[in-house]
């Protein structure tokens, strides 16, 4: 199975974007995490674009297919959701893969609930799925961790791992329900 997390932040030492590497080394055997890159490459969102896509959102669409879910972990800036997460999710608006696709949210800071309040109404409104189980708050602000901490602290690394978990388990029972995708005699 595979996971694409996007991070709503740039910043070098970003806890999300930590949080998210975090996951990757969490993940269970059977789900591949990957974390895309080119956040921070994506022009901004210019609908005259779509005409001849960018090679950024290129590669932002090529990911997105190719992923059974999204992992996303973003900051709150003013009271809203960072503008590299909402031009990246900009460019997935009219994006035929991304309708229905299974997303959770993690929020690592749970003070932060205007940005997840506001990023769960984007992606709702874009026609995501948004696993619940999976959508957690991970307690960080403050707490010192990098991503080697993160790894290791025992509350941290429970909950990524129950994130995941319940991310992975969506997944196959989306893929359950929609049944063998050919034709059965």
């Amino acid at each position: 199975m595979k996971i694409l997390c996007l991070s709503g932040s740039l910043r070098a030492a970003s806890i999300n974007a930590a949080l998210l590497r975090a996951a990757v080394r969490l993940a269970p055997p059977e789900v591949q995490l990957t974390v895309f890159a080119g956040v921070g490459d994506l022009p901004l969102f210019n609908p005259d674009l779509e005409v001849q896509l960018p090679s950024p959102v290129r590669a932002l669409h090529a990911a997105v297919a190719a992923s059974d879910a999204l992992l996303i972990a973003s900051p709150e800036y003013a009271h809203g959701v960072t503008g590299a997460i909402k031009n990246t999710l900009d460019w997935l608006v009219s994006f035929e893969p991304f309708v229905g696709k299974r997303v959770a949210v993690l929020n690592a800071s749970p003070r932060a609930h205007h940005a997840d309040a506001a990023l769960r109404e984007t992606l709702k409104t874009m026609s995501a799925e948004i696993v619940e189980p999976a959508s957690l708050s991970v307690p960080l602000l403050g707490a010192h961790l990098g991503e080697d901490g993160m790894v290791e602290d025992p509350l941290v690394s429970a909950t990524v791992r129950r994130s995941l978990a319940a991310l992975h388990a969506a997944v196959l029972q989306g893929q359950t329900e929609q049944g063998p995708s050919f034709p059965v005699a």
